[in-house]
This record gives C-alpha cells, structure tokens and sequence, in this order.
C-alpha cells in the first residue's frame, strides 16, 4: 500500500496489476462545502466523475456538495485493503485528515 498523494487531477488508474488483479485506491474528497468524504474505488478518474455529475453513479452524499476535488489517494493491494484503510480515515478527525493532506502535499502543519 502506497502512503498516499495529493492530486489536482486525476491519472486514469490501472485497469489491473501484473497478477491480473485490480488495483484498488482509497480517496478524500474536498466537496464544496468544505467537508471531507472517503470512499474506495478501481478507477479513481471515473468515480470522481460520478462524484462530480458527470456520469451516473456518485453518492448521495457528494450530490448537493458539487464540486468536488481529490485531495488525497492511496493504492492499496486488495478491496478488503482499501475498505479497512477507508474505515480508518472515517476514525481520524477533521483535523488529522487535514494533516495527512498536507503531509501529502509537503506541507508542515506544525
């Protein structure tokens, strides 16, 4: 499992690893009220895409907080992977999301 990144925009992900696999990504959004949502997707430029309306399929959630821009991605090995490092980020607080954005970025919080 990668660290994580901060992206402006998204790369198209992997369709599939060596093995065959998908490669699975944990994510935060910044949505346009200023809220932070986590989720896990296989092909994070699609799913920002659903987030945002332009294609079917974003979550109820993100639907009235349009725009809404990737701030953090991490590659995980596996679904289960991303689900549990996506229920770990739901347990950081506001702040410590934020934190892990600005590490992310390179940027000192302290």
């Amino acid at each position: 499992m990668s660290d994580g990144k901060y992206i402006t925009a998204c790369q198209p992900a992997s369709a599939s690893s060596s093995s065959g696999e998908k490669e699975w990504q944990v994510y935060l959004l910044q949505c346009s009220d200023d809220t932070l949502y986590s989720g896990v997707t296989t092909d994070l430029t699609r799913r920002l895409r659903q987030h945002n309306g332009e294609i079917v399929g974003g979550a109820r959630y993100t639907q009235g907080r349009r725009p809404v821009a990737v701030m953090w991605w991490a590659s995980c090995d596996s679904r289960s992977d991303a689900q549990q490092r996506e229920a770990a980020l739901r347990r950081l607080s506001r702040q410590q999301k934020w934190d892990l954005i600005a590490a992310a970025r390179g940027v000192d919080t302290a």
